[in-house]
């Protein structure tokens, strides 16, 4: 048996940007990098050939493309596939550029050893897409630093990024530079000119000589053309994948269960063995002492560990190690936090609302005179709206193989960000980050919090601590009640109407502002004089993103309020947003749609009623119509119509599905989710008390789509989730006359 106290692992070199830094990092935000490894100036296959390209038969065109001797040609992506479908429209679009046939098209994850880097991606997470980027949304220049020092590790899954980044300005560009680099190694080999060759379907051809070859036959000479730095692409008439609904590739694989997920991690070892771990009960909190007498004597039980920050056990089954550890007893430290009890932390929100006033915080957005325009206005309106802590709840339980031997680690895991995940494990265990290798295969869901890799560094130390390579897997439990969550939040609203009811003044002012900075501010709404600020106040639980994020409380906050206006005014509030949107006319077209999608202007029936809210995230507008049944005296949705806006669809089948669960993840939030604090602790505990949506209750679902130009192309995971809650709330008032301001709806019926 073994315990061991793990001493405090080193700061990242990467934590704290200066400014120095900042300006020296400047190349990283432009030139050919944002283009990618594979299209910048050279063409570096001859290193990466042997890493991606190493099978019989494989020639490496350019950085993404591969093409071995049967035409099969392989897209080599830099983002997770975690159920969103990410690879196979990131294999669709680099193959519709480079006039591939779909069924000889495979997706290939790429190394996380820093080689497909996609800064884009990360300036994507800097500097958010957003359609109405007025001057007056400020950024932080602390955030700002913060995002930027993680460009180095640039490997993200994540914002629903992976589309509107990547394949936009990786896939599409490497796509067409293989299709022209294997032009020109076909034009030198048949003495024609390049401009008299055409693809298609994998085949080069040329006409006037009757000669005509599959990709397989030029695809190493194509390496050595010169790399084309801005390759034409395709207009969308001339779109043959893109746009189109092709089957995923990652389907087949999870129907007959080869899929691997971190999970399923088999390395290559020895008497692999398997960690049990329980973190503190209350953030910030570490281990005194702890008795371990009785664990010691189980079966199975190899090592048992005191980390410091957790306790872990190591058996030679995860059974026998949770077993076990649930007859560890572990004295924790006092925690220095005032806020014990989830009244506690509503009501340090509520003391800095207070102490900031009508004209204190941070100003996180600002337009024309808020003040003199509420002194002028008919009639003011004010509330209070919350939301409470949200924790991810991934179906593939928080789990990291790991393995130490002769000074290097190897790692096996489901994360989102395996280069920053690779930079965590090696300061913890303080190696050189060139001595971790990490393979991450496919996730299990991960709603952002596997953007976090505190569970790698984790499973690091323990490796290295016990000389096991190690299975360690959390409980259900122990994510639930020892993880990091989707903050929750108190927002006060003021808002002011003239003497027809439009709104004319509005004022805003909540205390934890995240990502990205624009989701405070409502957009798209042509409000002449706005006033949004942020009051800090201490949050007990540690944050993480979580789907949406931001917009996550902030669509909820802006869209009753909205409504409340309507209400206010008498109008009819699918009218009033669009009375506001003269100056969006994308957003306008969103709620056009929707309200003949919906049958808006018929009525709802008898206790039933309907709810609108438009929700712009992550370059897509989103707008919902949630019907709800209150016969029961409970609410219960029947149906959702939605109508989202991307710019351009790549892939409608696929769009759909993703706007369908977000609206189901948003519904089960809405309604059910929530966690409480008791003496400083998490209560809920597993799925019987922080309850999903099951079949039974989930709504139908419509979802439109509707492409309003090629450019820009908006993200898809994200957006669904932020109009459900108040398109449900709202439709319970416009059922019930019953206005909620507080989330989660179901105990307000209990």
């Amino acid at each position: 048996m073994n315990e061991q106290t793990s001493l405090k692992p080193e700061r990242s070199r990467l934590a704290k940007w200066s400014r120095r830094g900042f300006i020296g990092a400047g190349v990283l935000a432009g030139g050919g990098l944002l283009i990618g490894v594979g299209v910048r100036p050279g063409n570096p296959v001859g290193k990466l050939g042997p890493i991606v390209a190493g099978g019989e038969g494989e020639s490496l065109v350019n950085s993404w493309v591969k093409i071995d001797s049967d035409n099969i040609v392989t897209a080599i992506v830099p983002h997770c596939e975690m159920g969103q479908g990410a690879h196979s429209v990131l294999g669709q679009m680099l193959a519709d550029e480079l006039d591939a046939a779909w069924d000889k098209v495979r997706v290939m994850q790429a190394p996380a050893d820093g080689n497909y880097v996609v800064t884009d991606t990360a300036r994507m997470f800097v500097a958010p897409f957003t359609l109405n980027a007025a001057d007056w949304i400020e950024p932080t220049w602390n955030g700002l630093f913060t995002q930027i020092g993680k460009l180095a590790d640039a490997m993200i899954t994540g914002g629903s990024s992976s589309i509107r980044t990547t394949g936009q300005h990786q896939m599409r560009i490497a796509g067409a530079a293989a299709r022209q680099m294997l032009v020109g190694a076909a034009a030198d080999a048949w003495g024609v000119p390049a401009s008299e060759i055409t693809t298609a379907d994998s085949t080069l051809f040329h006409k006037a000589s009757g000669k005509s070859a599959p990709y397989a036959e030029f695809a190493s000479a194509a390496a050595e053309q010169p790399m084309p730095q801005t390759p034409k692409l395709k207009d969308v008439s001339e779109y043959r994948l893109m746009g189109k609904s092709k089957a995923r590739t990652d389907i087949p694989a999870k129907v007959d269960g080869s899929a691997k997920f971190g999970i399923d991690a088999e390395p290559d070892v020895e008497a692999l063995a398997y960690a049990a771990v329980c973190r503190p009960p209350v953030p910030g909190t570490t281990v005194t002492s702890m008795d371990s007498t009785q664990a010691q004597k189980m079966p199975g039980v190899l090592q048992i560990l005191n980390m410091g920050d957790h306790v872990a056990v190591v058996a030679e089954s995860y059974w026998q190690a949770e077993q076990a550890l649930g007859t560890v007893r572990a004295e924790w430290t006092g925690s220095e936090s005032p806020i014990k009890t989830t009244a506690d932390q509503f009501a340090a929100f509520a003391k800095a609302l207070a102490e900031a006033g009508d004209n204190g915080g941070t100003e996180a957005a600002g337009k024309g005179d808020a003040a003199a325009a509420f002194a002028a206005s008919a009639r003011t309106l004010e509330a209070e709206y919350k939301v409470p802590f949200l924790a991810h709840a991934p179906m593939e339980p928080i789990n990291c193989t790991a393995s130490f031997k002769d000074g290097k680690c190897e790692i096996w895991t489901s994360t989102q960000v395996p280069l920053m995940a690779r930079r965590a494990a090696a300061g913890a265990i303080g190696v050189d980050v060139d001595d971790v290798i990490v393979h991450h295969p496919m996730l299990g869901g991960a709603f952002g919090r596997r953007l976090e890799s505190e569970y790698v560094t984790m499973a690091a130390r323990i490796a290295k601590a016990t000389k096991y390579p190690v299975k360690m897997i959390w409980s259900r439990e122990e994510d639930t009640q020892k993880s990091i969550y989707r903050n929750a939040e108190l927002c006060r609203f003021k808002v002011g109407l003239d003497k027809d009811g439009s709104l004319v003044s509005y004022s805003s002012a909540f205390t934890q502002r995240n990502d990205p900075p624009q989701a405070c501010v409502p957009a798209g709404y042509d409000i002449p004089n706005l006033s949004v600020r942020v009051a800090e106040a201490p949050l007990h639980l540690p944050f993480a993103a979580w789907r949406s994020v931001d917009h996550s409380q902030h669509g909820f906050f802006i869209e009753s309020m909205i409504d409340e206006a309507a209400h206010a005014a008498g109008k009819d509030p699918l009218e009033y947003r669009i009375a506001m949107l003269s100056n969006a006319p994308r957003h306008k077209a969103v709620l056009e749609k929707l309200r003949q999608a919906s049958a808006w202007d018929t009525p709802a029936g008898e206790g039933k009623g309907r709810g609108v809210a438009m929700v712009e995230s992550f370059g897509t507008i989103v707008g919902q119509v949630a019907e709800v049944d209150m016969t029961g005296g409970k609410p219960r949705v029947t149906k959702v119509w939605a109508v989202a806006d991307p710019g351009y669809v790549m892939n409608p089948d696929g769009f759909r599905n993703q706007i369908e669960g977000g609206i189901i993840f948003g519904l089960t939030a809405a309604l059910y989710g929530e966690l409480d604090l008791q003496d400083g602790a998490v209560v809920q505990s597993n799925f019987h008390d922080y309850r999903m949506m099951r079949m039974d209750e989930a709504p139908d679902i419509e979802v439109a789509l509707i492409n309003s130009g090629p450019v820009p192309v908006g993200g898809a995971g994200e957006p669904g989730l932020p109009p459900a809650a108040p398109a449900l709330t709202n439709a319970i008032f416009a059922a019930t006359g019953k206005r909620l301001r507080e989330l989660p709806i179901a105990k307000q019926f209990a």
